[in-house]
């Protein structure tokens, strides 16, 4: 082919698959002076079309052949396979011939061994047939002359024998002497039965303790059913005189001779091992069934005497002291035969008979009868539970005497628990259904009345009027933690003594949370403490002209003495509190106070010039430094750590975590106010400066709002109009504003400045400093406070909550609470106990993120304990 323009491009690119003849050609005939090579091109493909057709020739003839050679090939193997199948079946055919052969051969043989296998049969069932016919005649014999150990034998004999012909009673010779076998077996069953009923009539059990022995082995050989009809038989026999005595006798069958019951029965089973034992054999246990037998009986008898005694026509009750020890008795009874009985058993564990049947419970067995009566004695509970609540009520709570502890409790307290303790003991003993659920909630009942009518009391009103010492305020927490830590291992206890079923019935925790609601009572009342110490500070701060100071100097005179009242009182109560999550939960609640008075006390001092809010904010912090100290007053030297050196102080992480969590919190508090005073610090004019610095720092859209940071600053009335229509032009244009601070809507600013009492906060303070203007703390009203504060629920409580922001709470002055009316007692009494549980669970979950800070809820376990 010649090589013109490219021929040899042209030859392989015929080859390729996605060949294009158009491309080629262009590529080939790409310029106008190869048009000369047309002709030698078109020869060129001809000769390669020409060559291709002859190589497709010689495949195909190749191919042909090939195919040829395998059909012949397929052909030879299906004729191999034919002659394989073929010689397969002659084997197969030949197989079946030989078996053939053998079975003829084998045929004789096959029906002698048959002949054989049938005669062996033939002449063993002869044999056990005549040893059947034979036991069967001498067991006649020796059941006439009453040969029972001889009987026994043969009878087990012929019972076996016997059971080898159930399948041939189709013969009648057969059928008849299974009749007659049948037969023989209830002539010796009665005929044991009249012995021992003539024996035992006659009184003759001694002389023929071996002839009854004998027939008892009769007896077991008969079966369970003859078995069963003896023990019977004999248990009635012997406790016939024991129903003829206390069941047709109405002054032996009496509660009041319980005991004669129990000692009758204690002589019949001596009776019974000395006498009677060796008559049956040991595994029969009949001494067990006897007792069983005297259970029942005796229970049924309980049963009919409790009920006719609650049902007497002169209206008298049952005694519930008489009814209570007839209970202790038949526990002690029944305890007695469960202990012997199971040793008996134990003894016994060899035989046969021992290891089939289980022994018999005596568990509840006679006092079963009792527990529909024990709501008697649960209401005798609820009497006697009456009667002690008053008298605790009027018992000094400790001895003046006495050196005062700070883990001291109420004492009280104490008894009222081990009372408990003692009377769920007996409970337990006696039942653990129903009625120990009546007397779980008996307990509740006066848990209920001991946190509202002693320590709920002791706290408010037993003092007469008189200011509690700090001592008794701790005594009151400690009593009343111990309560709660105690109400909660009783319910445990009663839950693992209780049925399945009526465990969800057991619940104490509304109890457990009445008495945290005295535990947050009584932290008010100490952080209270510490408010009066406080008020000449306030006094001082008030008197200050805040709106006349030139500059701002070192922190004002009124802040250390403020500071030194409060950690001289608070280091006081702080030694007292024992347990490390009260102590955190009295200082938050004392820096919250003093967080929300200080702000009431800014609203008093108005108006403030921007140096005095500025002086404020420095006072506010070197308060903020004094608070974080509160935690560690107490602390052993070395341990204390002020809040900037927490970084690199040398305690421990289990150490460091509560107090950065404390100092955290305080910060929180304490500048929760700080964007007032920083909005504060900018002067009216130019007015847009003031308004902006309310935006960035207030973020509120309230007009009222805006109003009472003028009135702070003591802008004129005539000028406020224009600075609110200022604010609300700029309103318009910020974004992200709260509809109303947290932090001015509680205040409340007088339209006229007087030196009112703490008025200015109305609902702001948790527990805001009484009287400001002169008025005195009266504490005769704070009994009522608290007593009030326990009314109205829980919104009153002002426990602030962990990480809080700097919501005012909405508490009133205590100071200022008025002693509730007659109508509002008659009112609000029944919500007393429910209040106090509320205050209780609001104060738990407040306590319970201390856990994490004072190494979490085991180190609260172990301090209860």
């Amino acid at each position: 082919m010649p090589q013109l323009n490219g021929s040899t491009a042209m030859l392989k690119s015929l080859d390729d698959a996605d060949y294009n003849p158009v491309d080629h050609l262009n590529a080939i005939f790409s310029h106008p002076c190869t048009l000369s090579s047309v002709t030698a091109t078109s020869e060129a493909l001809r000769q390669y079309q020409d060559d291709l057709s002859d190589d497709i020739a010689d495949l195909v003839a190749a191919q042909s052949t090939s195919d040829a050679q395998s059909v012949r090939r397929i052909q030879t193997a299906k004729a191999d396979l034919g002659d394989l199948f073929q010689k397969i079946e002659n084997v197969r055919e030949k197989a079946i011939r030989t078996e053939e052969s053998i079975a003829a051969m084998t045929a004789d043989i096959k029906r002698l061994d048959n002949t054989k296998r049938n005669l062996t049969l033939s002449m063993t069932t002869l044999k056990r047939l005549q040893m059947l016919t034979t036991a069967y005649e001498q067991l006649r014999g020796l059941s006439r002359t009453r040969q029972y150990r001889d009987c026994a034998q043969l009878l087990q004999a012929v019972i076996q024998l016997m059971a080898h012909f159930k399948s041939y009673r189709s013969i009648d010779q057969i059928a008849t002497l299974s009749r007659n076998v049948a037969d023989l077996q209830r002539e010796l069953l009665e005929q044991v039965c009249e012995d021992f009923e003539l024996t035992f009539a006659k009184g003759e059990v001694a002389q023929r303790i071996g002839t009854l022995g004998e027939a008892c082995q009769v007896m077991d050989a008969l079966g369970d059913t003859a078995r069963s009809r003896l023990i019977t038989w004999y248990c009635n026999t012997q406790l016939r005189e024991y129903r003829s005595v206390f069941r047709g006798n109405d002054e032996a069958g009496s509660l009041d001779n319980i005991s004669r019951r129990y000692s009758w029965f204690k002589r019949m089973l001596k009776t019974y091992e000395n006498e009677h034992a060796m008559i049956f054999p040991t595994y029969w246990r009949v001494n067990e069934m006897l007792a069983n037998t005297f259970c029942e009986g005796t229970r049924d008898d309980f049963k009919g005497i409790l009920s006719r005694a609650t049902r007497r026509v002169d209206g008298a009750s049952l005694d519930v002291n008489l009814l209570l020890s007839c209970l202790q008795e038949t526990l002690d009874f029944e305890h007695s035969l469960e202990k012997r009985f199971a040793i008996e058993s134990r003894s016994s564990v060899d035989t046969m008979s021992s290891r089939d049947e289980k022994p018999a419970a005596f568990n509840r067995a006679i006092s079963e009868a009792f527990e529909p009566y024990l709501s008697v004695w649960v209401e005798a509970q609820d009497k006697h539970l009456s009667e002690m609540i008053p008298k605790y009520r009027q018992q000094s709570p400790r001895d003046a005497e006495e050196d005062f502890s700070s883990q001291q409790v109420i004492p009280s307290s104490t008894e009222l628990f081990s009372f408990y303790r003692l009377t769920l003991a007996q409970c337990g003993k006696l039942t653990t259904g129903i009625r120990l659920v009546e007397l779980t909630a008996t307990f509740a009942k006066y848990l209920d009345q001991y946190a509202q009518q002693v320590l709920l009391y002791f706290l408010t009103e037993r003092s007469g009027g008189q200011e509690l010492p700090i001592a008794d305020i701790t005594l009151a927490l400690n009593t009343a933690d111990y309560c709660h830590t105690t109400c909660t291992q009783l319910e445990e206890k009663i839950r693992n003594r209780v049925d399945e079923e009526l465990k969800a019935r057991v619940d104490l925790q509304s109890q457990a949370d009445a008495f945290m609601g005295i535990v947050s009572a009584a932290l008010r009342a100490l952080v209270r403490k510490v408010e009066l110490e406080c008020e000449p500070s306030w006094k001082e701060m008030r008197n200050i002209p805040w709106n006349k100071l030139e500059s701002v100097g070192d922190q004002s005179s009124y802040v250390a003495e403020l500071l030194q009242h409060v950690k001289t009182r608070a280091a006081e109560i702080l030694k007292l509190l024992h347990k490390q999550q009260y102590a955190r939960a009295f200082c938050d609640n004392l820096v919250e106070l003093m967080a929300n008075t200080y702000i009431a006390n800014m609203v008093l001092c108005r108006p403030l010039s921007e140096v005095g809010a500025e002086q404020m904010l420095l006072d506010t912090y070197m308060l903020k430094l004094g608070f974080e100290e509160l935690l560690t007053l107490n602390a052993e030297p070395g341990t204390t750590v002020p809040a900037r050196c927490v970084s690199i102080s040398p305690l421990k992480e289990h150490q460091l975590i509560p107090l950065l969590s404390y100092i955290k919190r305080v910060n929180q508090s304490m500048t929760k106010h700080s964007p007032l005073l920083k909005t504060l610090q900018v002067c009216s004019t130019p007015a847009e400066g003031l308004v902006q610095a309310y935006l960035i720092h207030i973020r509120d859209q309230s007009d009222t709002n805006f109003r009472k940071v003028l009135d702070l600053k003591g802008v004129r009335k005539q000028d406020q109009p224009h600075l609110v229509e200022l604010f609300q032009a700029h309103r318009a244009s910020s974004d992200n504003l709260l509809q109303n601070s947290p932090l001015l809507t509680p205040l409340h600013i007088p339209s006229s400045h007087v030196a009112p009492g703490i008025s200015s906060l109305s609902n702001a303070a948790v527990m805001s400093t009484p009287a400001l203007g002169g008025g005195r703390f009266d504490p005769s009203t704070f009994g009522s406070a608290i007593m009030s504060v326990a009314r109205d629920g829980v919104d009153r409580l002002g426990t602030p909550t962990i990480g809080g922001g700097g919501v005012v709470s909405s508490n009133p002055p205590l100071g200022t609470m008025l002693p509730p009316t007659g109508a509002e007692t008659s009112q609000t009494g029944t919500n007393l106990n429910d209040n106090l549980r509320n205050i209780g669970k609001f104060f738990r979950r407040d306590m319970s993120g201390f856990g994490g800070r004072f190494g979490g809820g085991k180190g609260a376990d172990e301090g209860g304990k």
